[in-house]
């Protein structure tokens, strides 16, 4: 009787090329009509899709190693002998247990990205505080400080971005100041018209460079509703410097309204230098009227007499953390006002399906032998 001595590599890449091709082929389309043509469907954690990928990665490593199989069979001894030592190899099989195992793995892949489906609409009553971000976009915010690694502006956008993500029920309005400030988003509980401005800050945006700090904080009491009721709050996101105008003052003003100013410190008491061009370092240096490079600090003595007057908080941004966290936490403590009601649409997961397939699929890999069931005497 003859016996197999070696696994046919050619006939399980092909095998498993096709395969591969059928399954993106259909996956792919079918995804794209369920994400566009049913609307309850949608994927919590989307984040997840790329692990698909490591199946082509897995199929590569078993040919591979099928390969080295193969030469590891040659080195053994004669072809003959091999096979009727080592009866029973099976390409097949060894393909099967394969193929189990990477598809049981796509589907548990996919059930990590939360595949969810609405199925109930809820009414959830809303209430919020009034929050209006004052950014400076001035000069000094090109600035990188030592061990931060991105400038002042990309550290305050980051800040700005995470408050978005953390506001629930708040509105928020962003005022951008430098020489001069101006209202660019009034009050709104709309998230993603507040995230469109996150691309285009910079200090173009402001004509007149400074850092008018009290003039920002004015600009931004005038945005709140003066009869408005619940908690109402300025954040600055500044590096303090060259204040031009008596921000103590003007935040004096508005506690005396009853709006609280806290400030987020952007930079090192240390000081740097300011790019002339962020995206080209290469530029050099802003340099005064003698030629002196100048240094930009943070001006911590200068906030914290702003956030004293304005009965707020100061934090200070650090490499590791933004401080916006602990404002917000601040906000929660704040009186809150109702904003009515609102329809909600809740999505129940269904993970659990595609889970209980990789998994069955994954059990039935394990169990799948190698070698064919059909057990051969040495002297047949």
């Amino acid at each position: 009787m003859r016996y197999q001595a070696r696994y046919s590599v050619e006939g399980m890449g092909l095998v498993l090329l096709l395969l591969e091709l059928a399954f993106w082929g259909t996956v792919i389309p079918v995804y794209l009509l369920i994400d566009q043509l049913v609307p309850p469907f949608k994927l919590a954690r989307p984040e997840y899709l790329p692990l698909q990928l490591i199946g082509p990665v897995l199929v590569l490593l078993f040919l591979l190693n099928i390969g080295w199989r193969n030469r590891a069979i040659r080195r053994f001894g004669e072809a003959g002998l091999v096979a009727r030592l080592a009866p029973g190899l099976s390409s097949v099989r060894s393909a099967v247990k394969f193929i189990l195992l990477r598809f049981g793995l796509a589907w548990t892949a996919f059930a990590l990205c939360g595949p969810q489906l609405a199925e109930r609409q809820e009414e959830v009553k809303t209430k919020g505080v009034d929050v209006i971000v004052a950014l400076d976009v001035s000069n000094s915010m090109l600035a990188m400080d030592k061990g931060f690694g991105v400038s002042r502006m990309q550290l305050a956008t980051r800040a700005l971005e995470q408050l978005i993500n953390q506001l629930r029920g708040d509105r928020l309005g962003i005022v951008v100041f430098a020489g001069q400030a101006f209202t660019q988003l009034p009050l709104t509980s709309d998230a993603s018209a507040a995230r469109l401005f996150l691309g285009s800050i910079g200090p173009d945006i402001v004509p007149v460079q400074g850092t008018a700090i009290g003039a920002a904080i004015r600009q931004a009491q005038q945005g709140f509703d003066p009869n408005g009721k619940g908690g109402r709050t300025i954040i600055i996101i500044t590096d303090g410097e060259n204040h031009e105008d008596d921000a103590v003052a003007a935040a004096r003003e508005a506690a005396s309204a009853g709006i609280t100013v806290n400030a987020v410190g952007m930079g090192s008491p240390s000081g740097t230098p300011i790019p002339v061009r962020a995206d080209h370092p290469e530029d050099g240096f802003r340099k005064d009227k003698e030629g002196n490079t100048v240094m930009s600090k943070l001006n911590v003595g200068m906030l914290q007499e702003i956030v004293a007057a304005g009965n707020g908080a100061f934090v200070q941004a650090t490499p590791q953390r933004t401080g916006v966290a602990q404002l917000v936490e601040d906000l929660r403590n704040m009186e809150q006002t109702d904003r009515g009601a609102m329809m909600f649409t809740g999505h129940e997961d269904h993970y659990q399906w595609f889970l209980a397939v990789g998994m069955l699929l994954i059990f039935a890999a394990l169990l799948t032998g190698e070698r064919s069931f059909i057990l051969r005497s040495f002297n047949a």
